[in-house]
């Protein structure tokens, strides 16, 4: 058998390897490139050592003096005798730059833009290279501004499906993406990609999860519940608070509801800042988190959005003593 394994570096890079079960972590990630920090390959060094996030393994032989029983079982493990099981998630110690990774783009060209509101634009691009493109959901990639040597990062809206990924862009006044996406964009034009990258994703569930979005923030969302349904579903319930200023804002409803039918225990909840909204939940995000929600803090919260809605969720749960078992965020700012 072969598993995908995602190398997780210090900086926020993701590398996908392929890696029979019969080989190590270490030497499949040299064998394609990738110079995981190591020295004695036998298990006693302990230069290896990194924290598995999920999957399964088995470990070969080593001494306790490069990993303790302890470390063992907080998922601490040496990929110099760590033999895969199934797809896993690991977490390096290290820069990619360390371990001689380069940046490389992804040539895509846009199939589709549309005006989702005023505040939001939906662009889908496609490529051959994206059939091979391997990301966490959750994560982000760099697209540079067409005509220009800027790049812009945005979240990934959606898995990779039939050669084509999306994103959710916010309109951002004189933007240089969004004036380009506005005015310039068009169907077959080309655009460069870089990534994965971030360590805002998906974990795996064994928990109730929390999930926080606002604005365009709904991105990575998007992608995990695609991840979830194609995944077969949940055990635990997973609920999204889904936060924006105006009913005009809101969008992507059809992709929720999509997902709604699909995972019977997904529920969701638009909240709109504005008075005069529609919606039955006004306000901020903060105040329509549900103690049920939260499980006693035996919850896992992630949360994208604005650096104010970041710190006013973080001070909620500090104020309401709420300890939750992990809380993920990734702040977004207009460039």
């Amino acid at each position: 058998m072969t598993y995908k394994i995602a190398l997780n570096f210090e900086d926020g890079v993701t590398r996908f390897v392929d890696c029979k079960s019969s080989e190590t972590v270490a030497d499949a990630a040299y064998r394609q490139g990738i110079n995981i920090p190591l020295d004695c390959r036998d298990g006693a060094c302990g230069t290896c050592k990194c924290h598995t996030e999920s999957g399964n393994y088995e470990m070969g032989d080593y001494i306790e003096d490069a990993l303790t029983e302890e470390e063992a079982s907080l998922g601490y493990t040496l990929t110099c005798q760590m033999y895969p099981k199934s797809d896993c998630v690991v977490s390096i110690p290290a820069s990619s730059e360390v371990c001689k990774i380069k940046q490389t783009a992804i040539s895509t060209k846009i199939r589709e833009v549309r005006q989702l509101s005023d505040s939001t634009f939906s662009l889908i691009v496609e490529g051959d290279a994206l059939d091979k493109l391997h990301f966490l959901p959750g994560q982000y990639a760099n697209l540079q501004v067409p005509g220009t040597d800027q790049h812009r990062a945005y979240s990934f809206s959606s898995m990779p499906k039939d050669g084509a990924v999306s994103f959710l862009i916010r309109n951002v006044p004189n933007g240089l993406m969004s004036g380009f996406l506005k005015n310039t964009a068009a169907p077959g034009a080309e655009l460069a990609l870089a990534g994965p990258l971030g360590s805002f994703y998906l974990r795996e569930i064994a928990r109730p999860v929390l999930m926080l979005a606002g604005g365009t923030g709904l991105a990575p969302f998007l992608a995990m519940l695609d991840k979830v349904v194609a995944a077969g579903g949940s055990p635990f319930p997973l609920h999204l608070i889904y936060g924006v200023n105006t009913d005009a804002d809101v969008v992507e409803i059809d992709r929720l509801e999509a997902a709604a039918k699909a995972l019977p225990n997904f529920t969701y909840t638009v909240v709109v800042v504005d008075e005069a909204s529609s919606y039955p939940c006004k306000g901020y995000v903060t105040a329509h988190m549900d103690p049920a929600n939260l499980n006693d803090g035996d919850v896992d919260v992630y949360l994208c959005g604005p650096p104010p809605m970041v710190e006013a969720v973080a001070h909620y749960l500090r104020e309401k003593n709420v300890q939750t078992a992990s809380f993920h965020y990734e702040k977004f700012a207009a460039s």
